[in-house]
């Protein structure tokens, strides 16, 4: 059996460092630092939204070094919305809503490219509402 580390490389093709350039750039950090405390930062509250399953499907397809962040959590008890991630980011990390709202989208967007459609169209799935546009996809609603 092949190790996460071993996992994550062979599906992803892009390096940690690949994707903190990424994020850096879209996000508009000035360091790539900064860009990998917010990777961290997002990654892991993630992590605690994700039942096992959701955050082992996920990590197949991220850099080691992001899929550990994310594998290393323990889900949380109450799922949060889009809405109330965003808020636990902001108090987590010590920033505004604001930033923490710029900051989960500049790192979920990338990991929704890396992830692909069906992984993602799963995890969306297991999250309560609010997530999609988060990780830049329109969250569509049926009509009552």
């Amino acid at each position: 059996m092949r190790s996460l580390r071993e996992q994550s490389r062979a599906t992803a093709g892009v390096t940690f460092d690949q994707m903190l350039e990424t994020i850096r750039y879209e996000g508009a950090y000035p360091t790539r630092e900064r860009a990998e405390t917010v990777t961290h930062a997002v990654l892991a509250a993630l992590g605690r939204q994700l039942s096992e399953d959701g955050r082992a499907g996920l990590a197949a397809c991220l850099p080691a070094e992001a899929a550990l962040t994310l594998t290393a959590q323990v889900r949380d008890p109450g799922p949060l919305t889009g809405w109330g991630f965003v808020k636990d980011l902001a108090v987590r990390t010590g920033g505004t809503p604001a930033t923490a709202r710029w900051d989960a989208g500049a790192v979920l967007a990338p990991v929704a490219r890396l992830a692909g459609s069906g992984p993602l169209d799963r995890i969306l799935a297991e999250l309560p509402s609010g997530y999609a546009l988060l990780f830049g996809r329109a969250e569509l609603v049926q009509a009552a």
